[in-house]
């Protein structure tokens, strides 16, 4: 069944700046809607553009319409977390002629702690090339750095070091679930679980609400920032800097809060303004 002409199925990527976009990630290869473009964009976007939820703990709000998506991300070289990253993504991978569909996932990350909400955004992706279906996570912070295919026999599957374990099980009623795991320095845990209902800008705009929002958001308590590299993960949790690697090894040191404008800098790329700076660093986040 094709989408109903309405835009809001849609992705906006005939709004969107391409050129400013390729600029953002360094990329100058191929624009078809390959699989090989795919992966190739995949892994920039990843690279490039950290995970942060830094407008949250300073006070703002996160719109997710595509124009701020591109002046905070592209124009102003800043990162995003789960929606910003996949509306924008999805927006270019429309714009290049990719099939592309929302997916909501419910993050574990091997912490049994009851129901959670469906509040991380994925996109399930077509290419021109292939008649496989592919996962792209563009916006958890670890990964992968490379879209990974749709299937039950995926099992187990390393994209460069970093490994992962995919599943699929069975949900209530029946329903197909899948289960996305990840190896690192806890071993093997439970990254989320995902279906493949269609999920559309709207239903992102509502999770989006809660866990920007929420006193039960983890995002609302403390700054969050992730940088992922083929080699390295750096992760940035309140003033925990965290270091892992895809052998499971790893170092954690605590910062103070003055040194958080310094290292957002020079380890997860991401300068704030000067004022800006000033109030993470004597924010009322610190209290809690």
């Amino acid at each position: 069944m094709s989408k109903p002409d309405d835009p809001a199925y849609r992705w906006s990527g005939e709004e969107l700046d391409l050129d400013a976009y390729l600029a953002r990630l360094g990329f100058d290869g191929d624009r078809s809607p390959t699989l090989a473009t795919l992966r190739a964009l995949v892994h920039a976007h990843t690279t490039t553009i950290p995970f942060e939820n830094l407008e949250i703990i300073l006070g703002r709000d996160i719109p997710l319409d595509l124009e701020s998506l591109q002046n905070k991300m592209i124009r102003q070289r800043r990162g995003g977390y789960c929606y910003e990253n996949v509306g924008l993504f999805a927006a270019v991978l429309e714009r290049l002629g990719f099939g592309v569909t929302g997916l909501s996932g419910r993050v574990t990350m091997g912490v049994d702690i009851g129901l959670r909400p469906a509040t991380h955004a994925l996109l399930r992706v077509t290419t021109s090339d292939d008649d496989r279906a592919w996962l792209c996570d563009v916006g958890f912070g670890s990964g992968p750095l490379q879209p990974y295919e749709l299937t039950e026999s995926r099992g187990e599957f390393a994209i460069g070091e970093w490994r992962f374990r995919l599943e699929r099980t069975s949900g209530e009623l029946d329903s197909d679930l899948w289960v996305l795991h990840q190896f690192g320095r806890d071993g093997w845990v439970t990254r989320y679980t995902f279906t493949l209902n269609p999920q559309y800008r709207i239903d992102f705009a509502v999770g989006n609400h809660f866990v920007s929002t929420s006193a039960r958001s983890p995002f609302t308590m403390r700054p969050f920032v992730q940088r992922f590299l083929p080699e390295v993960h750096h992760i940035l949790d309140g003033t925990t800097w965290t270091v892992e690697r895809p052998d499971g090894s790893g170092e954690v040191r605590e910062l103070t809060p003055g040194e958080l404008p310094k290292i957002l800098s020079e380890v997860f790329d991401i300068d704030l303004a000067d004022a800006d700076a000033a109030a993470l660093a004597d924010g009322p986040w610190l209290a809690g």
